[in-house]
């Protein structure tokens, strides 16, 4: 029996910007009916890869098949007639328009006497979200949906020019859990229906959950094709970065001292409640727990951010209370949130702004005027310390790759010399080289007597770095688990409210 043709091939796919070649001879199918991931860190090609097929670049060498035969994309315009849609992390809609205005912009239906027909628009638009199971109509204003139900805007507007192969870049880094599955039950519709998909993701749980095949880049090569089902994440992590699993976690062994924060009933209504906890001198204390758990109100509660309606902060044995971050910061305390982008960088500073932006005052003179010197040597201490990739200090933040926009994030906020690192999420959104990183700095500086409060919703992050495992669910602490005792199941359980570990409070 004949092997299927590919919908769509990408034969010997060479590209370059200059003199570096981003991509050498890379071969990648894609078939109807069928979901194809496709894996790599921050570099190995995998945008080039999404622009070739969106036609925003031409290969230098190679081509590209559809139905067997040779195309040419000369541009995204050309690429969507010929049936090719791009959906990326975040969604390019027009807030201030409606549904139907988004879906059908620049190509709207017209009538007899050369006029929008708005009717069979509005009419086709409410039949395409039908289909999609949306909960609102074309008429609906998009500045207010959520960034879940825009994704679904762009999966409908793919599905209004008959879309045969659709890319979605990393379409879930936005989206909570519940709405990552109500995505991939779209995802499996879309390929019943004989659509072929390009899924690229950084969380592997998604790519083992949705993929029929998986091919992995390395530094613009081709490393593998492989059905699905005949890989492990180890073994796909391995072909990633080179190699193998267990160097993603270097966690180093730390004696653990006294008690540094202590928590104590902590309560603020509608978000937590009774929570308590204690987190010791060179111990990594993992939060683990589903979306809206709970556990990133707690920490900007700690943090001065918010304020609890009842209950103790204690550090070092003393009851304190911040009114501010400022408070939290001059105590020792410091918080990396969840948002790099919104809350943790000014994207257009350089690096050097961006690591002393917290302790700025310490080195300004009495008018307010910065000692760069003293500015560029604490950039550089920690630019080295952090191993950050960039051609030097006054490189601009938002021009760094998502995991050395992490490190410099870290950075700001261990130029404040904390004994308490909060750290919300610190490796979302980043490749695996970098999570390895990330995770190495954490351990080196819990090493160093740091205690250190790590929320995360990868579960195999949060049981390879922790010392002790607490997990929430609903606002309340579910479990608590030593690093010896803790597995997936045992804190999927706790997580979901059905606790199967002890709750121990303090220490």
């Amino acid at each position: 029996m004949a092997p299927t043709p590919a919908l769509v091939e990408l034969r010997d796919i060479t590209k370059r910007f200059g003199d570096v070649e981003v991509l050498h001879r890379v071969s990648l199918p894609l078939y109807a009916s069928e979901v194809h991931a496709l894996a790599g860190e921050n570099g190995a090609g995998k945008s080039t890869m999404v622009k070739i097929l969106a036609g925003v670049y031409a290969p230098d060498a190679g081509m590209i098949l559809l139905d067997g035969a040779p195309v040419v994309l000369h541009n995204p315009a050309q690429a969507q007639r010929l049936g090719f849609a791009v959906i990326h992390q975040q969604p390019s809609l027009f807030p201030d328009l409606d549904v139907a205005e988004n879906i059908y912009m620049g190509r709207q239906p017209l009538g007899a006497l050369g006029r929008v027909d708005w009717r069979l628009m509005y009419r086709d638009v409410n039949a395409l979200l039908r289909r999609l199971d949306a909960r609102f109509d074309a008429h609906t204003p998009v500045r207010s949906l959520s960034i879940a139900d825009q994704q679904l805007i762009e999966i409908a507007k793919a599905l209004s020019m008959q879309t045969r192969v659709l890319v979605m870049d990393e379409p879930t880094a936005a989206l909570s859990t519940r709405e990552v599955e109500d995505l991939f039950a779209i995802v499996r519709q879309l390929r019943s229906q004989g659509v072929a998909i390009l899924f690229i993701s950084h969380r592997f749980e998604e790519i083992f959950d949705i993929a029929d095949r998986v091919t992995v880049l390395r530094d613009g090569t081709h490393i593998l094709t492989k059905p699905r089902a005949e890989l492990t994440q180890s073994e796909t992590i391995s072909a990633m970065v080179g190699r193998e699993m267990s160097a993603l976690f270097p966690k180093q062994h730390t004696d653990i001292g006294p008690v540094v924060l202590e928590v104590r009933r902590l309560t603020r209504p509608g978000e937590f409640r009774d929570v308590s906890f204690a987190v010791h001198q060179g111990e990594i204390l993992g939060f683990a727990g589903l979306v809206g758990a709970g556990r990133t109100e707690v920490a900007r509660a700690i943090f001065g951010i918010t304020r609890p309606e009842a209950g103790t902060i204690l550090l070092d044995g003393e009851v304190v209370s911040f009114a501010s971050p400022a408070e939290a910061m001059r105590r020792g305390i410091a918080y990396v949130p969840e948002d790099r982008y919104q809350h943790g960088l000014v994207r257009e500073f350089p690096i050097a702004t961006n690591v002393t932006l917290p302790i700025w005052r310490s080195i300004s003179n009495w008018l307010g005027i910065v000692d760069q010197r003293r500015e560029r040597a604490i950039a550089s201490d920690y630019f080295q310390r952090l191993q950050i990739r960039a051609t030097g200090i006054e490189q601009v933040a938002q021009s760094l790759s998502g995991g050395n926009q992490q490190k410099v994030v870290i950075a700001k906020w261990l130029a404040t010399k904390p004994r308490v690192l909060i750290l919300d999420e610190p490796t979302r959104g980043i490749d695996i080289g970098a999570k390895a990183e990330v995770h190495r700095l954490i351990s080196q500086l819990a090493s160093e007597g740091m205690a250190i409060i790590m929320i995360s919703s990868e579960l195999p992050e949060v049981l390879a770095m922790s010392d002790r495992i607490l997990v929430m669910h609903e606002g309340r602490i579910t479990g608590s688990f030593d690093r010896n005792e803790a597995n997936q199941e045992r804190v999927m359980y706790a997580a979901m409210g059905q606790g199967q570990g002890q709750v121990r409070h303090g220490n």
